[in-house]
């Protein structure tokens, strides 16, 4: 979720250049709400697409579970023909993986160009073209990099993300149901552990967030998720675990006061939606993957070491960061200061 959401300016400033230009997508199906609302017709450009003018299903979590069986071979070859079929005259790798490194070669395009440094070294190999980046930012390394493939500079584009009805109504409804107002979103989960802050002290945030007014969201893939739970068992009755979709999650973050999260999707959507946030940053860092153009408060300590080691314990560093810091910082952001008594 976090690679389309860094791509996405990118892709923005490309087509605010080039309206008449065709562009494509591949990508993995759980992800398509971010560039096509769930009420469209799937693949095809219109009013829940305004990114891009196909999408291509990219179906890995399929292939992994059945790679060498005939399903996952006949939906290898389905994706080449469609790729193919389109003609595409520039393909660009801008996660830079060996998986998509390869589904970019199927492509057939005239030219393929990828980073010089992809996060997956053995991935240049694929490349016609390589791209040397010297920006910070992933964000920016990504304007870089689609803008040297077409020969031009540029500048990270504002995003709008698809607007899907129905998610709108289901998220009116569902805080109408909590008779929430005012709330904050947290999304206490990260793609590894190291980057995962521990569940009891998202919860002991939500529990001061509260004494000061605002009901806290438990942002959870699915009902159950172990981690939400924990969550709203520390948070002293103030948070309240929300499964959703990925359009869901959308339209529930375009109404959050604040969103608190790692390193992780729903915090770099926040940004993208333009939402106050606070970034807890351990092993990764937020120079490279921080939340862009965003009002925001990065917090990490000065003992974090930078390393993408898919480690499951948590960062000791991260692990420093205290629940006073967290609290602070979002009152900050929210036009408050202080409450009386601040659980350390």
């Amino acid at each position: 979720m976090g690679d389309v959401l860094h791509a996405m300016p990118a892709v923005a400033a490309l087509r605010e250049a080039h309206p008449e230009w065709f562009i494509g997508w591949a990508i993995e199906p759980r992800w398509s709400e971010l560039i096509e609302s769930a009420g469209e017709t799937a693949g095809r450009r219109g009013v829940g697409m305004p990114l891009v003018d196909r999408w291509h299903t990219v179906a890995t979590r399929d292939w992994k579970r059945r790679p060498v069986s005939m399903a996952t071979l006949a939906s290898l070859r389905g994706l080449r023909r469609e790729l193919r079929g389109e003609q595409y005259d520039v393909c660009v790798d801008m996660q830079g993986l060996i998986r998509s490194a390869t589904i970019g070669r199927m492509a057939g395009a005239a030219r393929y160009v990828g980073p010089a440094d992809p996060r997956e070294r053995p991935a240049r190999a694929l490349y016609g073209e390589q791209v040397t980046r010297s920006a910070a930012h992933v964000i920016e390394q990504g304007c870089e990099l689609l803008g040297a493939a077409v020969g031009e500079v540029l500048k990270p584009a504002k995003v709008s993300l698809p607007l899907d009805y129905s998610a709108e109504a289901w998220c009116e409804g569902m805080l109408s149901g909590l008779g929430v107002e005012r709330f904050v979103v947290v999304a206490p989960t990260a793609g590894w552990g190291a980057k995962e802050w521990p569940a009891e002290r998202y919860g002991a945030v939500a529990a001061e967030l509260g004494r000061a007014g605002y009901r806290t969201l438990v942002n959870a893939g699915s009902a159950g998720d172990a981690t939400a739970e924990r969550v709203v068992r520390a948070s002293e009755g103030f948070a309240t675990t929300v499964p959703c979709s990925i359009g869901q999650m959308i339209a529930m973050f375009r109404r959050a006061a604040l969103v608190i999260a790692g390193d992780t999707g729903p915090l770099h959507l926040a940004a993208a939606l333009e939402r106050p946030a606070v970034g807890i940053y351990g092993p990764t860092d937020p120079v490279r993957t921080g939340p862009y153009g965003a009002r925001a408060r990065v917090l990490r300590d000065a003992g974090s070491v930078t390393s993408h080691k898919r480690l499951h314990g948590t960062e000791a560093g991260l692990m420093k960061i205290g629940v006073g810091e967290v609290v602070a910082a979002a009152l900050e952001i929210l036009g408050q200061t202080g409450l009386d008594e601040v659980k350390l």
